[in-house]
């Protein structure tokens, strides 16, 4: 198991960011984002296997690891998340970079992506994570992404707060995740690490706070299916940066319906479907993924 030093930032705002900062300084830098529930080990066979030719940055972000940890849900709605990418930037003295997400990262890398890409992103790289102007509208219209997100109203009701209190994050994972398809690609050292992690019960409910902030709303399954006659799509631009999109196509909770659409709002887009591979493609199937960043890397 490869380990690299963690490096404390300060970012203001009482806030400070655990991050592995490695690779040549002057080289292109890549700032990889993690997703729920997991570290910045999530990019750990990208680390290795890019350090040598690029500056590589990879926090744990806010409510993760050793980050900062603040437990009111309103220190997590996604503009916070966003400008904490910026200010890491900043204070590490990096200018322009790729952005790369997966799941909850990949939410913020688009974000990072999006306000970004006229000045400091150069490109994106996003693994299953939903772009946010068309998650919404499925979460209203498709009964296969409505049912497979149900999860996340289980993360938000207070009622489970006890059985986090009494048990860890582990706990309401295993009632309100069905899915745990990827457990023998975990190495078991990462696994066992990961599930020490869960037991820390303000890293818990820190995690569980970014799905409690975010605006994205889930209908319950007996909710009616279509876009309530209220609704606007947010007002984002399109995105006109190079933009690598890949999507492990077993995903449980993030189906390939996710991609529809995205050509006409991303341009340059590259898409890389991964067959045969569940939700956490980053280290389920690393040599997909570092030949698809190579390849999208090379002609950009």
């Amino acid at each position: 198991m490869t380990d690299w030093p963690l490096t404390r930032v300060e970012l203001g705002r009482n806030i400070a960011l655990d991050v592995i900062d490695t690779g040549p300084r002057n080289a292109p830098v890549l700032l990889f984002l993690h997703g729920f529930p997991e570290s910045h080990r999530t990019w750990r066979h990208q680390i290795a296997h890019f350090s040598d030719r690029y500056r590589c940055i990879a926090p744990d972000q806010r409510g993760y690891g050793g980050s900062s940890r603040p437990q009111d849900v309103a220190s997590y709605t996604p503009d916070k998340l966003i400008s904490d990418v910026f200010q890491l930037a900043d204070a590490l003295g990096v200018d322009r970079f790729t952005i790369v997400g997966h799941d909850w990262g990949g939410a913020i890398a688009w974000g990072v992506a999006l306000l970004g890409q006229a000045s400091r992103v150069e490109r994106a790289i996003i693994a299953n994570a939903p772009h946010p102007a068309l998650f919404q509208q499925l979460l209203y219209t498709d009964p296969v992404q409505r049912a497979a997100s149900q999860y996340m109203r289980a993360f938000r009701d207070p009622a489970n707060d006890a059985l986090v209190r009494d048990h860890g994050l582990g706990g309401l994972l295993a009632k309100a995740i069905t899915w745990d398809r990827p457990a023998a690609a975990m190495e078991p050292g990462e696994r066992a690490a990961l599930l020490a992690r869960w037991q820390d019960r303000d890293a818990a409910f820190a995690m569980l706070n970014w799905y409690r902030a975010s605006p994205i709303v889930v209908p319950a399954m007996d909710a009616p299916f279509g876009l309530p006659e209220d609704w606007r799509a947010p007002p984002l631009p399109p995105l006109h940066i190079p933009t690598l999109v890949i999507w492990a196509t077993d995903d449980e909770a993030l189906p390939p319906c996710n991609l529809d659409g995205m050509a006409a709002i991303i341009d340059p887009l590259t898409l890389v479907p991964v067959p045969d591979c569940g939700h956490f493609v980053p280290w389920e199937a690393p040599d997909a993924v570092n030949a698809a960043m190579e390849r999208f890397l090379a002609n950009g």
